[in-house]
């Protein structure tokens, strides 16, 4: 194996802070400068829907520039500040924030932007459905993948643009609020309760949460001392329900912190909504799931692997641009086979030679390193991505891939990556292991499975 030193924390930084190109959100985001931190005040009533907030926005500029763009959608700002000065000609255009700044700023000068701003927070609508802040029947949600960060907060809404986050939501005492990171303090007024969260690690815009709902927490069975700590926050109709179709993530944890190494952040926690959602979504330290994927028959249990795999690739490991979400979603479809293989219920070799005759009968008009923007949740992009993850597999043996994960991991915690990096990843664990990859990511025609693997997984006591 080659050499898997680690880079140091200078070197992560400076990686998590590189921007990538707008790509397929085109619309989105600044090269001008990069986020550093976002300290988000935010005073929600449930009952109107009405959001009052303050956004202290810490900024480093990239070069030297007369204004910043900030993305903000809906929502209507009522004041400026830049260092603490009042800004005056500050404008909104379409849904764009744009802030003068004084005279021509010069490069790597850091900067505090206060943004005053409210109303009524709700998705946006785009090539991807609605996305973003979602009113429910009694509560809210933000999903934000891949461009709702802006329903919510002003931000600079790119994948590459990674910062850490302070949260403080003040609503109603009634409803339980969960946000990113670790809950640090938790104070009610009269009616009204103020919870704050502290998020240290780099998280794009798209993966920042908020959940507002009347939700009770449970942990899942066979929680440990030592194991990660999780909840599941849900309404007390569903608690028998989800008690039961999230028994097996503590055991799915280990299995993943074995496969792809320790798990990158403090803590896991799942909501499950009282309303039906059409899909889960990830989001740093949080996945959200609908009361319809709840049933008490773990029918949504791969969902559940899906989700949790994401705090390792697409989380801890970031994408620099949209072009290469396959390396999130195939992983995460992948990480599913993994969870059938580990309990014996579907052999990976199966899985794989199942979704394979399934996409045969599938048009041959993708390619999944670049599939475009209309198609970038393609299902093709999931199942290709996760094949030809096993396709590497089989050319090295499990436990070799296993090995490559996790010094992927490793090597990329805290930042950002391209699909080629990868391929630099692979060709430094085996050369010629990045043209096993190629033909099912970069062709349109889907490959033949390859050989089984030389030997069968050996269990990890």
């Amino acid at each position: 194996m080659p050499d898997l030193s680690l880079p140091g924390p200078l070197d992560r930084l400076a990686a998590a802070l590189t921007p990538g190109p707008a790509d397929y959100v085109s619309d989105q985001g600044s090269d001008v400068y990069d986020v550093t931190h976002y300290d988000l005040d935010l005073d929600y009533t449930v009952r109107t829907n009405r959001l009052v907030a303050t956004a202290r926005i810490t900024v480093v500029l990239r070069e030297a520039a007369k204004q910043l763009d900030f993305d903000l959608d809906g929502l209507t700002v009522s004041d400026v500040r830049v260092d603490g000065e009042s800004v005056r000609r500050w404008r909104t255009r379409g849904a764009k924030l744009i802030v003068p700044l004084p005279g021509e700023t010069g490069a790597r000068r850091r900067l505090q932007v206060v943004v005053s701003y409210g109303g009524r927070p709700g998705p946006r609508t785009g090539p991807w459905g609605e996305v973003g802040f979602e009113e429910l029947t009694d509560g809210a949600l933000v999903a934000a993948q891949p461009d709702g960060a802006p329903t919510w907060f002003p931000c600079n809404d790119r994948p590459s643009s990674r910062a850490t986050y302070r949260i403080s939501v003040t609503t109603e005492s009634a409803y339980t609020v969960v946000a990113n990171g670790e809950l640090v303090s938790q104070r009610r007024s009269s009616s009204r309760t103020t919870t704050v969260f502290d998020n240290p690690t780099p998280t794009a815009p798209y993966l920042a949460t908020i959940q507002v709902g009347r939700y009770g927490a449970v942990e899942p069975e066979g929680l440990a001392r030592g194991d990660v700590p999780q909840r599941i926050y849900v309404p007390d109709r569903l608690r028998r329900r989800a008690a039961h179709d999230f028994g097996r993530q503590t055991e799915m944890m280990r299995l993943f912190v074995d496969r792809f190494g320790p798990y990158p952040f403090s803590r896991y926690d799942v909501v499950v909504t009282d309303d039906s959602l059409e899909i889960p979504l990830e989001a740093q330290t949080v996945s959200i799931f609908g009361a319809n994927h709840v049933d008490g028959r773990r029918h949504s249990e791969r969902l559940v692997a899906h989700e949790l795999a994401h705090q390792w690739f697409g989380n801890a490991v970031g994408l620099a641009r949209w072009r290469d979400i396959w390396l999130n979603e195939g992983f995460a479809c992948y990480s599913e086979w993994v969870w059938w293989d580990h309990l014996g219920s579907r052999r990976l070799r199966a899985t794989a030679e199942r979704h394979h005759a399934a996409l045969r009968d599938e048009p041959q008009d993708i390619r999944v390193a670049d599939p475009g923007a209309e198609r970038m949740f393609d299902d093709r992009v999931y199942k290709r991505g996760a094949l030809a993850l096993h396709a590497v597999s089989c050319a090295v043996g499990p436990e070799a891939f296993d090995a490559i994960v996790r010094s992927w991991v490793a090597r990329h915690l805290d930042t950002v990556v391209t699909t080629d990096d990868f391929r630099a990843h692979l060709a430094a664990a085996q050369p010629g292991l990045e043209d096993v990859l190629s033909p099912w990511i970069d062709e349109e025609d889907l490959p033949d499975l390859p050989p089984t693997p030389p030997a069968p997984r050996r269990r990890r006591s």
